[in-house]
């Protein structure tokens, strides 16, 4: 059994982080504090009380594991809740075009401006200029080719954001083709 600190201190750890907090970071602020060294186990041990506790009826939130770390997240029934909350709080969401232009990275990623303008058809650097302030994006190097552009991807918020583990998560076009869209008769 985990010592209760330890637990309280990883629980802290969690609630204060922003994003996805790994059990590297979380050993890596344990051992800068305290003078012995801690051990994955202890902090698996620590984490599994923590989920077990948040799993109770009367607590809104639980702990949750995704992009490689732990987070606190709103349990699904307080979802709608909590989106009402956001939807007036709607003045930091995106534009169509933004949504459009981080969509064509979360599926062709790495990618450089230039391709994310010629499949939209459009100018594309407010769009992605707002996705990195915004740090949905991030700059991933830069490509072997003539001129060497910059090459965009998505970063760790954007997955802690739709709560990815993995970008092959992400929705496949057959999940979301509707049949309205198809031109011509179906011929089955």
């Amino acid at each position: 059994m985990p010592q209760p600190n330890l637990t309280q201190h990883i629980e802290a750890l969690i609630f204060s982080s922003v994003q996805s907090i790994s059990v590297q970071e979380i050993i890596l602020a344990l051992n800068a504090v305290f003078d012995e060294e801690h051990i994955e186990t202890q902090i698996f041990e620590s984490l599994d009380a923590i989920k077990e506790k948040y799993s109770a009826v009367h607590f809104a939130i639980e702990l949750v594991n995704l992009n490689k770390g732990y987070q606190f997240l709103t349990k699904k029934e307080y979802h709608e809740t909590v989106n009402q909350l956001q939807l007036h709080r709607s003045k930091k969401k995106l534009s169509q075009a933004a949504m459009e232009t981080l969509a064509i990275i979360a599926y062709r990623q790495p990618i450089t401006k230039l391709e994310i303008e010629q499949i939209r058809g459009v100018n594309s650097d407010y769009s992605v200029q707002r996705l990195l302030e915004k740090e949905l994006i991030s700059i991933d190097g830069k490509a072997e080719t003539p001129g060497r552009p910059i090459l965009y991807s998505t970063s760790t918020l954007f997955m802690d954001y739709f709560s990815l583990n993995h970008l092959n998560q992400l929705p496949q076009l057959k999940d979301i083709a509707r049949e309205e869209n198809t031109v011509g008769e179906n011929m089955e």
